[in-house]
């Protein structure tokens, strides 16, 4: 799809949301929107060669991010589906994994593990098998060794570091982190991020930011009074903060490339 520099709307946006909600009980759903997809791994009779899965884990703005995903699929023409899911056994059938997340760290990890198998599934498919995964979010801040939100608990470990509170040095600039803000990063740094004009907006709502031990995992940041970072990196790992699915152009393109990207 074209690319252009687009400026941020004026509206201001809807906060994450509460927190988690309650998972799907272990069913799979077939997304909604412009790209019909099925969780049989067949459509029409035609073999489908790569399955998108959607972590269903009682948080995360579900709805809007398969529809995101979806149009992606539909207007690249890519030979995929896209699958909301809260089952184990639906992971490890992934090719790609995505995980989103919205509310707070501690509740977000103990969503994700009340799910019989799904911490389990995750690791096997994406750290054993290099399955491409991204994180949305909390999702990607789940990926950290540590969560310093009410308390210390313990995250992924799948890129090391932590997730602090935001403390800007302008005191007029209020947490949380909400509304759009520019990219800065490095061209051809990433394939995550190709195709991007300088410095896009993308859209953010969060109080917390990831704090990665290694700077080479830091794929792009933003400044809030002060640097945050808005998308990590390692391997076949991805993760942004802001979230894809409302930041327009940009965030469609962030979305096809992770699709398209072969870690």
């Amino acid at each position: 799809m074209p690319v252009r520099r687009e400026q941020p709307p004026h509206g201001r946006g809807l906060l994450q949301g509460p927190g988690p909600r309650l998972a799907s009980g272990g069913r799979d759903r077939p997304a909604q929107g412009r790209c019909r997809a099925l969780h049989q791994g067949r459509a029409g009779g035609v073999a489908v060669s790569e399955r998108v899965v959607i972590v269903d884990y009682g948080s995360g703005n579900l709805r809007s991010a398969a529809k995101a995903f979806e149009r992606v699929v539909a207007e690249e023409g890519l030979d995929a589906q896209v699958v909301v899911s809260s089952d184990a056994e639906t992971v490890r059938g992934a090719d790609r994994v995505v995980l989103p997340g919205v509310g707070a760290f501690a509740d977000c990890h103990a969503g994700l593990g009340a799910l019989p198998g799904m911490v389990e599934a995750m690791a096997e498919q994406v750290l054993e098998r290099g399955r491409p995964f991204m994180g949305i979010c909390v999702g990607m801040q789940l990926m950290a060794t540590v969560g310093r939100e009410h308390g210390t608990h313990q995250g992924l470990g799948w890129i090391k570091g932590e997730v602090l509170p935001i403390t800007p040095s302008d005191p007029a600039l209020k947490v949380p982190h909400m509304g759009w803000n520019e990219l800065a990063f490095v061209p051809g740094s990433h394939p995550l991020l190709a195709d991007l004009p300088d410095n896009p907006h993308a859209y953010f709502v969060h109080s917390y930011r990831y704090a990665v031990t290694d700077p080479k995992h830091q794929l792009a940041r933003v400044d809030y009074g002060g640097p945050i970072c808005a998308a990590i990196g390692r391997d076949n790992l991805v993760g942004t903060q802001f979230h894809p699915e409302k930041s327009q152009v940009t965030g469609l393109r962030v979305i096809a490339n992770f699709l398209k990207w072969k870690p």
